[in-house]
């Protein structure tokens, strides 16, 4: 569904690293001239139309036979005039609600019509500096094709603002607001104006005031399309498989008929002014859950467009990572003194930075925190990092470029449109990724220890600094005032802060090869190309090799018995099994030092006990396949237990749990959870209590034995590998797991849900809103077919439900519906309806929603939805056929619900034959409006709840 970017958070390594391989960044060789600019790519045809427009075009064709369309609008919520505050995000909900070609809602129902799913596929967002557009097509029909370029060309200039239609969609943008409302968003109303003191931003948050979404005229909508809605503030960006040359001729004759603007306003960049003085907000709330800290260091917006700047980015990717390295560390020890901490460097806004440290932390800990992130700083100003910390993180980083090039045929259309919307949206280049692999293997290694240390001084400052925490407000919290806050700065420079030291781990991952077994059988789907090995020590392989994929292979592993095996009793005590080495670590290995181990590699591993089974999985490039196995091995045969590291991790889930009682969407969930359970000793919501009542060694005891028979085990990898090269790493490592040949199984434990209608209602909260949850659930006959017929259901009920709540009747901004079925410990299905809306309109919907289920039982649906939910089925295996994820799920269902892998394709019959009347049967029988739960949330001064 539609949202708009309204928090302003910093970016993540991860999104970083991602940016360092397409953001407007590029390579150079070492004798190019730093000052130098940096070349667009090649591969991109960049233009601009007679009118203004600029365009980006590539060919691209992961996944095939589809394209990724953009319209990118310079133009946000910043631009508001203060009649207009909304407005912005208004005129990017109009753009669905009919153009001068498209009237109302046709835009989403042609798209649906061929495949495209809403949301996923059609979407666009509003932020405070720019509104981007966004479509999938299939390319395989030119005319599809065509329409798409059509799309763009409307919504760029021919929305049609119908006074009926601004009618409509009117309530649903203030169902959105609604719907952000809470805690967080009226603490953030209260930070925000304060980080942006001075500044246009302060007052334009993209969502807007609900004053105005109220009573805004057409006219004054009408007037910011017309005012920004100009090609001379626009970019088409279009990346798919198709004919580029087609593509550009599509767009020069759809979007080149714009006429340019005559007269335009000037599009201003509204700064943040630099302050000499440290800004405070200290904020609370009654139904906050968490305390944050956030002390964010402003700075002027820098362009990314020449080589040196390219080079500082590399300088800064380093500092931020080895930064929370530290960070990690620190909540690693005993009672630490945040929950989690994390520093970032990025964009703030348009014409701004900021370098940011976040904590969360418990109750009372703002003092304790906020010296934490300050000694931490300290500590890097006065002594930097260490050169083992930088090498570590220079492995990292040209680890993650080496893999990014390796997939560079295979990078996924939707990442390059990302990058050329910020390649127009900041005015910089984006380069290839040769570019940028020749870049980082030239330039990383001259970097050096003391640039990237001298940036602490840099960035840290007593100028243009923010503190902003927000915390509950409950007796026996005491909230530190801004004077004992301003203290801490001053402390913390004359503090003794003594120098960061490491132990730098050093040997292998295992100390002594095991003997290794061998395949003793071996079998062959010959229709999907999968091969099936037995190891002499009972372990089951079935290996996928693809091509889907250039450095990546997954798997995952399963066996029965799970926490099922646990009594009532036992279950709290062991329930934190699988959580005993993701915090201790495995072999002479603690999680800090695996981290420092891994350092320069790709690979996960991880394992996980859920109810009815054990299981591991991972992933790993081609050249870390070896050290992905030893870690399988590490984990079934030396799992640690550490007692302080397992403690200390669930003191600050204590801390996360502390407050979560004051959410009214917890007391939602939590009352959800338990009637649907029955209230099974096994299924209540985790709380400190709960917490109390694990115990580590039982913990460490039930994991061991779990993990202690691999006979029972099935692994499946899929991936770019060669069975043959694979073979001798599976022999070693999984043909040495421990077996004892013990053939478990799960046990049922009898939890069920509640038979009949059962309703329950929750009043908690101030704000004006609710929700509810109607939950279908019964017995089922486990095949496939039903498995699609139920999934079918939802596809259809997803889009009339859409359309009668939202769009007929603006009572909500969406609505979920999701499907399951489960095989074991009995057949059962589970079929959830949820949605929010004002208080006093719930009801009605409510009575909407059952309205459509009582016509699908008694209709089945028209052919226009029937063709809407077999194409969006057919779309999308179209292109998780092609997708290393999607092979592993299937092949890990089919194998364990006893199906045969060789009917894995044929998928597509199944959805070909869908019928009307199979939708109305599967409505009949899983929809029946004689057992269900529904659970309701009201705030809790809305009387009307109290007659339910």
């Amino acid at each position: 569904m539609r949202q708009e970017k309204r928090q302003l958070l910093p970016a993540t390594l991860a999104t970083i690293l991602v940016a360092l391989c397409l953001a407007p960044l590029a390579a150079i060789a070492q004798q190019t001239p730093t000052g130098a600019p940096l070349p667009f790519d090649p591969a991109v045809t960049v233009g601009t139309l007679s009118n203004g427009m600029r365009y980006y075009i590539r060919e691209n064709h992961k996944p095939d036979k589809r394209a990724e369309l953009r319209l990118v609008v310079n133009a946000g919520s910043v631009l508001e005039d203060e009649d207009q505050r909304g407005l912005a995000h208004m005129v990017e909900h109009m753009a669905f609600r009919g153009t001068k070609k498209f009237a109302g809602n046709q835009i989403s129902s042609y798209l649906e019509s061929i495949g495209m799913r809403y949301g996923p596929d059609i979407n666009a967002f509003t932020s405070f500096d720019e509104t981007v557009y966004m479509i999938t097509i299939p390319t395989d029909t030119a005319a599809i094709v065509d329409k798409g370029f059509q799309i763009l060309s409307e919504w760029a200039h021919d929305v049609a603002f119908e006074p009926s239609q601004i009618a409509r969609e009117r309530p649903v943008v203030i169902e959105e607001w609604r719907l952000g409302q809470g805690a967080e968003n009226r603490m953030q109303n209260k930070w925000f104006p304060v980080l942006f003191t001075g500044s246009q931003y302060a007052e334009r948050i993209p969502i807007g005031l609900k004053s105005v979404l109220e009573t805004y005229t057409p006219a004054t909508l009408r007037r910011f399309y017309d005012t920004w809605y100009r090609p001379d503030l626009m970019a088409v960006v279009a990346v798919g498989d198709f004919d580029k040359n087609i593509v550009e001729s599509l767009i020069k004759r759809y979007l080149g008929a714009i006429p340019a603007a005559s007269n335009p306003t000037p599009r201003p960049l509204y700064p943040v002014p630099p302050q000499d003085s440290t800004l405070v907000s200290i904020n609370t709330d009654k139904e906050a859950t968490r305390t944050t800290i956030r002390l964010l260091y402003k700075q002027p917006k820098r362009t990314n467009s020449t080589v040196a700047s390219y080079r500082q980015n590399l300088v800064e990717q380093l500092f931020g990572s080895m930064f929370n390295d530290r960070f990690s560390e620190i909540t690693q020890r005993p009672n630490p003194p945040f929950i989690t901490a994390y520093a970032a460097q990025g964009d703030l806004v348009r014409s701004a930075e900021s370098f940011s440290l976040t904590a969360i932390v418990a109750d009372n800990g703002i003092q304790r925190g906020l010296n934490a992130l300050l000694t931490e700083g300290e500590r890097v100003k006065r002594f930097g990092f260490l050169q083992s910390e930088l090498d570590r993180t220079k492995k990292d980083l040209q680890r993650g470029i080496e893999q990014a090039y390796a997939e560079r045929d295979k990078t996924n259309s939707s990442v390059y449109a990302g990058a050329y919307v910020s390649a127009f949206l900041q005015s910089q280049p984006t380069t290839s990724i040769q570019y940028d692999l020749d870049a980082v293997s030239r330039l990383l290694p001259g970097i050096t220890l003391a640039e990237v240390n001298k940036l602490a001084g840099e960035w840290m400052t007593d100028k243009n600094r923010v503190l902003a925490t927000t915390s509950p407000d409950k007796p026996g919290i005491v909230t530190p005032s801004r004077g004992e806050l301003l203290l801490s700065f001053d402390a913390i420079k004359g503090a003794d802060v003594a120098a960061y030291t490491e132990t730098a781990p050093s040997g292998a991952l295992v100390d002594k090869d095991p003997a290794g077994g061998r395949v003793v059988s071996e079998k062959q789907v010959k229709e999907i190309g999968v091969t099936e090995w037995k190891l002499s020590n009972g372990v089951r392989v079935l290996l996928k090799p693809t091509d889907f994929n250039a450095d990546q292979i997954d798997f995952t592993a399963y066996s029965p018995g799970g926490a099922s095996l646990l009594t009532d009793a036992s279950y709290i005590p062991a329930s934190a099994a699988d959580l005993i080495p993701a915090t201790s670590g495995v072999g002479k290995f603690t999680v800090i030092d695996l981290q420092k181990y891994l350092a320069g590699k790709q690979v996960t591993v991880s394992p996980s006990i859920d109810d009815l089974s054990q299981g591991i999985s991972g992933s790993a490039s081609q050249r870390d396949v070896d050290t992905m196995l030893q870690l399988v091995y590490l984990y079934f045969t030396q799992p640690r237990l550490d007692t302080a590291l397992v403690n200390t991790f669930l003191g600050r889930f204590r801390g996360v749990l502390a407050n979560r009682s004051a959410s009214p969407e917890a007391a939602f969930s939590d009352t959800l959870q338990v009637t649907m359970a029955q209230h099974s000793p096994r299924e209540q919501p985790v709380s400190a209590a709960t917490l109390d009542r694990i115990d580590p060694f039982k913990s460490f005891d039930f994991y061991k034995d779990r993990f202690a028979d691999a006979s029972g085990f099935t692994f499946v990898f899929v991936g770019n590998f060669k069975t043959d090269s694979i073979k001798p790493l599976i022999e070693k490592w999984l043909g040495s797991l421990p077996s004892t040949n013990r053939k478990q199984t799960w046990r049922d434990t009898g939890v069920r849900p509640p038979s009949g209608v059962v309703q329950r209602v929750v009043k908690k909260g101030a704000e004006p809103k609710a929700r509810t949850a109607l939950i279908f659930t019964g017995p089922f006959e486990y095949t496939r077919q039903n498995r699609y017929y139920l999934s079918a259901l939802a596809e259809l009920l997803n889009i009339k439900l859409r359309e009668a709540l939202r769009e007929n009747l603006g009572g909500t901004y969406g609505v979920t519906v999701s499907p399951s079925a489960a095989r074991d410990p009995e057949p059962a299905y589970r079929f959830t309806i949820g949605f929010g809306s004002a208080p006093e309109r719930l009801e009605d919907l409510t009575a909407a929603a059952l309205a459509q289920i009582d016509s699908v039982k008694r209709f089945g649906t028209t052919p226009e939805y029937l063709t809407k939910v077999k194409e969006a089925a057919l779309r999308s295996r179209e292109t998780a056929m092609k997708q290393n994820g999607y092979w592993l799920a299937q092949i890990s269902t089919f194998d364990q619900s006893g199906w045969s892998l060789a009917d894995i394709p044929n998928g597509d019959k199944l959805i070909s034959s869908l019928t009307s009347n199979d939708l109305k049967n599967a409505a009949i029988k899983y929809l029946r409006t004689t057992n269900y739960v529904r659970v309701s949330l009201y705030p809790e001064n809305f009387s009307a709840a109290a007659n339910r």
